[in-house]
């Protein structure tokens, strides 16, 4: 499970905003977040935010005082939307448990996805809101995949070791991106495959 859906900035609805001038504060935490996720925290400035959407700083001051309030509303917006993650992350309950695991795994593959996480994990490195829904998510997504693989059969202490497994490597993905091939759908599925076979099965 990642935020990537969250991030999404959909052109259909920015670009009118843009071509008009007029910007709502959604308009403005969608570039920031957009911003983020392309360059980087630093990247996200008030003038080259202006720059992008096209409008003067009257337009931003309009709406923030600051970058920290942009910056604020952006980390209320990205909790809220994580704190709906994590209740979608609870209604996979109702699935199988390899449907499960898999629809969670799945969620590591395309590019937005990557690009996303890597933003918001350096993000959470300097900002303590963020840092602590980053950290409530990915307990929720061990909790979630540990108790997946106990009704798979495992035991307590297997399932704890082959979860943590599971959500390691789902990180050192992101991490490794830049240095190490990404790995394909199939690969991600194998590796899947592997770690929640059962010896005895």
């Amino acid at each position: 499970m990642t935020a990537s859906e969250a991030f999404a900035v959909p052109q259909e609805q920015s670009e009118p905003a843009r071509r008009t001038g007029r910007l709502s504060v959604d308009d403005w935490v969608r570039a920031a977040l957009d911003l983020l996720v392309r360059d980087g925290v630093a990247a996200v400035r008030i003038t080259r935010l202006c720059e992008e959407l096209h409008v003067t700083k009257g337009s931003f001051y309009w709406h923030f005082t600051d970058i920290n309030g942009l910056m604020e509303a952006v980390a209320d917006h990205w909790c809220d939307t994580q704190n709906t993650s994590m209740g979608a992350l609870v209604d996979l309950g109702s699935m199988a448990p390899r449907d499960r695991l898999e629809t969670m795994t799945a969620a590591l593959v395309g590019d937005r996805s990557w690009a996303v996480e890597n933003a918001i994990r350096e993000w959470a490195r300097s900002n303590v809101i963020v840092a602590d829904t980053v950290r409530r998510l990915d307990r929720l997504v061990f909790s979630v995949v540990q108790e997946a693989l106990l009704e798979l059969g495992f035991d307590h202490a297997e399932a704890r070791l082959r979860a943590g497994a599971l959500v390691y490597a789902g990180i050192g993905f992101l991490h490794a991106r830049d240095s190490l091939d990404t790995p394909t759908a199939d690969e991600i599925r194998s590796i899947f495959w592997v770690i929640t076979a059962r010896p005895d099965a």
